[in-house]
């Protein structure tokens, strides 16, 4: 008969309810049931508040008829110390009186003596040790001899740490699935942490739901809490007495928020800061340094950075790389891999946790300099080597630190007297804007750079030609003439006015320019540009000829240097000389040459400049409804990085007008269909459309679904109304009953979802319909 021995546990955890009714967790127990029956121990690894004894407790109910002779399960979670493992299982197998009776030995006698009792007890059996995080040693060392003892038992493990034994097989406990926050389809609840907090908190506030109103503050809500069903269950109890928009304002105490849970818990599972204390305690003095000194990256990183960020005041060189990898055993750090390179990922909670810390070691502004330093020294390093064969890797590391780069620019732009340090980071990360197709955030970052530090120094005067830089490529001639202006009269006093505003002028100055880079035999990547530039102004000029001819000598260059960034804008460029002559032929050669190395080198600004003159090529040979699958096609990217530049050279007459020349030519039902079909292309689809590899008949292509679709949810259309009536964030606050703070992130994702930088350009969006980007 099978037996199930309960004393001392605590069932699952003494949290309500179950966490096997959800999708994932349903597949994680199959999968833990199948090693199992493959390998005779088995863990379950993961961090703070996943549920791991939850799915423990489940799986050993569900594999009882595979256990003829008894299932054992075992909490240590009470077990104070290493010599207090052998008599908690014996307890627990009944086995007391005999290893009570060992006086001498100590745990190694016990231990021995116990074994001994196990492979007297013939007969299949599974053994579940419990929280083993603080106990391991003396886990595996008993582990092992019962394994070696009694060859029909198998035993499950929980652990925030493997056991490490050779026979261990493990299976890591995530946490909980949460929509991305890139978008997702399909309902929220069909991801497990948003039905996991719409079940605990109906289960405090009855008949709550998640609603069309209230999923976006749901949804932003579990992925604050990184999917941990405790954090999750925790904030749950809070709905009682606030709404879920009040508890994503007050996340940034989770500590002090989440500190309500079920008495009947575990000690440790009845606030989130005592589930975290539990996970710190077991740690080293060198893992906790880490662990703290590691919380002032934002997002992931990798060890080069974590030891030049960690080292020093009570850390040598040698103690980071193993501190790195107790936290990564201990399920405190997550590993992300990133093809043969590896990278460390830290929770909110766990980074919240961890900067607490640090502020208590009296360090944080050291740690904070030297976090901003080594991003500061990768950026400069970028920029130095941004010409040559190395491009393409250069944009993935830029893109792999996208979220660290933008915290040591905050520090800069935060912290008094450090805005000079501001401009050269948002400097060198020029190649960053530009080719990964962040040229809002550059714009962003470089205005609130240029603010802080308005002396007249050469960091300013770089950052001022990096700003005008990238407002050309966006098509923001206005300010990228006034920022060329500053820029050279801070170089160049006097010289700009003329070079700005005369293109006559401007062709002397780029023939100047590309004189003495030829005399001096140095090419760099701005040098390269002048090309681009220079041939730009030829055309304006209604010097096409010319431009094709700066241009091949550009393409030259480039080929000798094995550089491909601004070939790609040669070669687009010469599509538009080419074009303008008329050769409507060559023009589409060289453009299709231009994508394909933009694709290559993922260039996120290129790739809709270079579709979207494919598109005015098709429309002016004559094929309207090409060009209304690769309009319709190009929408989202341009969306994605602030809007299309708008020129009218090509095609003559610019963008705009070409669209409603598509629209006129193929008449407004068929260009609508046509031009929606092209927009439910993926952007690789839509590359490969435009290259020709995909074929004409795969123009009509399936609708994707529109929660896919950047669309405004209910609450942030209701926001964008009030925008648009004028009302200030305080206003639009209080109208909606919610915290000023939460109207603010609403008017962000607004923005970010449209591709707007101003309030204006939302009430216009609203004044044609709310059609023109969502």
């Amino acid at each position: 008969m099978t037996q199930m021995t309960r004393s001392p546990w605590r069932e699952a955890e003494g949290l309500p309810g179950e966490l096997t009714s959800f999708v994932g967790r349903r597949r994680l127990t199959t999968e833990i049931k199948r090693a199992l029956s493959e390998s005779r121990l088995v863990t379950l690894v993961g961090g703070v508040g996943v549920g791991k004894s939850r799915l423990a407790v489940h799986v050993a109910r569900e594999v009882r008829p595979s256990y003829p002779d008894g299932i054992c399960l075992v909490d240590l979670a009470g077990v104070p110390r290493s010599a207090s493992v052998v008599p908690a299982v014996a307890a627990a197998l009944g086995r007391t009186d005999r290893v009570d009776r060992v006086d001498t030995g100590g745990e190694a006698a016990m231990a021995e003596n116990l074994v001994e009792n196990l492979a007297e007890m013939a007969g299949e059996r599974l053994l579940l040790l419990d929280n083993c995080e603080h106990v391991r040693s003396a886990c595996t060392r008993l582990v092992t001899s019962l394994l070696s003892a009694a060859p029909d038992l198998r035993v499950l493990v929980t652990s925030r740490e493997p056991l490490r034994i050779d026979a261990e097989l493990l299976c890591p406990v995530p946490p909980m699935s949460v929509p991305s926050r890139d978008g997702f389809a399909g309902p929220a609840r069909a991801f497990d942490a948003v039905a996991l907090f719409e079940e605990r908190a109906s289960a405090v506030v009855p008949g709550f739901l998640v609603t069309p109103e209230n999923e976006e503050a749901v949804v932003r809500l579990c992925q604050a809490l990184d999917g941990v069903p405790l954090a999750l269950e925790l904030a749950a109890v809070r709905v009682r007495v606030l709404s879920v928009d009040q508890l994503l304002a007050r996340l940034d105490d989770r500590f002090g928020l989440l500190n309500a849970g079920s008495r009947a818990a575990l000690p440790r599972h009845q606030t989130l800061r005592a589930a975290v204390d539990w996970s710190y305690d077991l740690c080293t003095a060198s893992e906790r340094l880490v662990w703290a000194r590691c919380s002032v990256f934002a997002g992931d990183f990798d060890l080069d950075a974590a030891d030049d960020v960690c080292v020093g005041a009570g850390l040598t060189i040698d103690e980071v790389p193993a501190g790195i990898a107790g936290l990564v055993d201990k399920s405190v750090l997550g590993k992300v891999e990133h093809g043969i390179f590896v990278r460390y990922l830290m929770a909110e909670t766990i980074r919240q946790y961890g900067r607490e810390r640090l502020t208590e070691t009296r360090d944080p502004d050291r740690v904070r300099r030297r976090h901003r330093d080594y991003y500061l020294r990768f950026a400069e390093h970028g920029d130095a080597d941004s010409c040559g064969p190395r491009q393409r890797e250069l944009a993935e590391r830029l893109r792999a630190e996208r979220s660290n780069l933008i915290a040591a620019l905050d520090y800069c732009l935060s912290t008094p007297g450090e805005g000079k340090t501001g401009l050269r980071l948002a400097s060198a990360l020029w190649f960053y804007w530009l080719v990964c197709g962040f040229v809002r955030d550059g714009r962003h970052w470089l205005e609130r750079a240029l603010a802080a530090a308005p002396e007249p120094t050469a960091e300013r005067a770089r950052a001022l030609w990096v700003d005008g830089w990238i407002s050309h490529f966006h098509g923001d001639a206005e300010h990228a003439l006034a920022a060329l202006v500053e820029s050279r009269n801070l170089t160049e006093p006097g010289s700009a006015e003329s070079f700005v505003y005369s293109r006559d002028a401007a062709a002397r100055h780029y023939a100047g320019e590309l004189a003495e880079h030829r005399e001096s035999g140095v090419w760099t990547l701005p040098a390269l540009l002048v090309f681009v530039a220079a041939a730009e102004n030829l055309i304006e000029l209604g010097r096409p000829a010319d431009a094709v001819r700066l241009l091949d000598e550009g393409e030259a260059l480039c080929g000798a240097l094995d550089e491909s960034w601004v070939l790609s804008w040669i070669r687009a460029n010469l599509a538009v000389a080419h074009w303008a002559q008329g050769d409507l032929a060559t023009a589409g050669d060289r453009l299709r040459e231009a994508l394909r190395g933009k694709r290559d080198l993922d260039d996120r600004l290129g790739i809709p400049f270079c579709v979207d003159l494919m598109a005015g090529l098709a429309l002016v040979s004559g094929d309207a409804r090409r060009a209304a699958t690769l309009y319709g096609a190009v929408e989202e990217m341009w969306r994605a990085v602030g809007g299309p530049p708008d020129t009218e050279v090509c095609p003559p007459g610019g963008r705009a007008r070409a669209i409603e020349e598509t629209r006129a030519a193929l008449g407004s039902p068929a260009f609508e269909a046509v031009f929606h079909g092209g927009a439910g292309l993926s952007r690789s689809e839509a590359i490969a459309y435009a290259l020709g590899e995909r074929s004409a008949g795969a123009e009509p292509v399936r609708n994707r679904s529109s929660a896919a679709k950047p669309v405004l949810t209910k609450r942030e259309r209701q926001v964008a109304e009030l925008v648009a009536t004028g009302k200030s964030n305080r206003e639009i606050a209080a109208g909606l009953v919610i915290s000023q703070r939460t109207a603010e992130s609403h008017i962000d994702h607004i923005l970010n979802k449209l591709g707007f930088t101003s309030r204006t350009q939302i009430t216009a969006w609203l004044a044609e319909g709310g059609r023109r980007r969502a």
